[in-house]
């Protein structure tokens, strides 16, 4: 059984929620254009870059989950996070997981129907 972990940014999502190609319903990102398949997700940041201090904890380029932001002890405010006196750009997003299984034609169908999507919006 394969993971494949995706970062959809938050900007990202709200362009396809307005063109109803996507949207995120329940915790869910529910991808219209194929069928309305369902994938689960959590808010997560993508750390861009170190604004100021010590990349101590080696966050950059860097995604971490809401939790794992708690577990930091770290402080999200609007496009950056704080922590201790180290300070970070980041983006603001979800996180999905897409399991596939090389005996489960269909999962498998539908991570590489979701990574395509991906790919093919974002580009």
């Amino acid at each position: 059984m394969d993971v494949t972990k995706l970062f959809l940014p938050q900007t990202q999502l709200e362009e396809w929620a307005l063109a109803d190609k996507a949207d995120l319903r329940d915790g869910n990102l529910v991808v219209m254009e194929e069928g309305g398949a369902s994938f689960p997700t959590v808010p997560a940041v993508h750390f861009v870059q170190l604004v100021s201090g010590d990349d101590t904890h080696h966050l950059v380029s860097k995604v971490k989950t809401e939790s794992q932001l708690a577990s930091l002890g770290a402080e999200q405010m609007a496009d950056s996070v704080l922590l201790g006196e180290t300070a970070y750009e980041i983006v603001p997003g979800y996180l999905t997981e897409v399991t596939s299984r090389s005996s489960d034609k269909k999962t498998g169908n539908e991570a590489d129907l979701l990574a395509a999507f991906i790919l093919n919006k974002m580009g």
